[in-house]
């Protein structure tokens, strides 16, 4: 071998060995961050309750809801009695003398009123299961078990003049949540996502903000949640009461049971 390509030989061994180095860093670097933001994620939990919270077989909610739309209220005030069983069952009861009942199990919701049920329209449905997929509760009983999921950490940023750590988990599937969660208590501060429009094809960013929050047999509560869509505020959401026990009834998820019911 000519002194020449030895010394293009040496070249082109020190060039590669730079970059497998580089990328050796970059690795590290990567693995680092996801297991910080998995760190995180794992401090939430304990903030939230631990095991309690996790393996909590139901609970009731009760308090007041209020409408907006552009960021402005829409007069829509009602109160509400909001009955969960994780991880796909929720029982909603509106107004004081629960005059409306709204039941979903799985992917399907029913409107109950002394008229009888009807299906809630997809639209309407699309966006509860949005919301429900992209969860807090979602992002510690699915997000955390995707073995294919990717967490990113973007910094310490200012959430109502709260410090919050945020992070971002992309799934498999290509989804994105990312949540912002209190520098010093670990709890969540925020939660949102991004999801387009199938028709119109167009992006969308679904928020909620979580403050005031109580603690109920070791499990903290937010007390008050807004939401927002595009940056707007559409719902505010304000509770009096959290009772966190056994497994509801079932027949509190019996549709035609809740129309029996309100028709008498």
């Amino acid at each position: 071998m000519t002194t020449g390509r030895v010394g293009l030989l040496l070249v082109w061994m020190l060039c590669g060995g730079m970059a497998l180095s580089a990328q050796a860093a970059g690795d590290a670097t990567a693995n680092a961050e996801q297991q910080k933001v998995k760190t995180l994620l794992q401090q939430m939990i304990q903030a939230l309750g631990g095991d309690a919270w996790l393996n909590a077989p139901g609970y009731e909610l009760i308090g007041r809801t209020s409408g907006f739309y552009q960021g402005k209220p829409t007069g829509s005030i009602t109160d509400f009695f909001d009955y969960r069983q994780p991880p796909d069952k929720e029982r909603v009861e509106l107004g004081k003398k629960r005059q409306v009942y709204e039941i979903y199990i799985g992917d399907q919701g029913w409107e109950i009123t002394y008229k009888g049920k009807r299906e809630i329209p997809k639209m309407e449905m699309d966006d509860y299961l949005r919301r429900r997929n992209h969860s807090v509760d979602a992002a510690a009983r699915v997000w955390m078990k995707d073995p294919g999921a990717l967490y990113l950490y973007g910094g310490q940023e200012q959430v109502e003049r709260r410090l919050a750590d945020k992070i971002t988990i992309l799934s498999s599937t290509n989804d994105n949540l990312t949540l912002d969660l209190d520098a010093n208590s670990h709890l969540p501060v925020r939660r949102s996502f991004e999801w387009r429009d199938p028709l119109y094809k167009d992006k969308n960013v679904e928020g909620e903000e979580y403050d005031d929050y109580h603690k109920f047999n070791g499990i903290s509560t937010p007390f008050s949640t807004t939401r927002y869509h595009n940056g707007d505020m559409t719902n505010q959401r304000f509770l009096y009461n959290v009772t966190y026990g056994g497994a509801i009834p079932p027949d509190m998820f019996d549709v035609d049971a809740a129309v029996r019911k309100l028709k008498k």
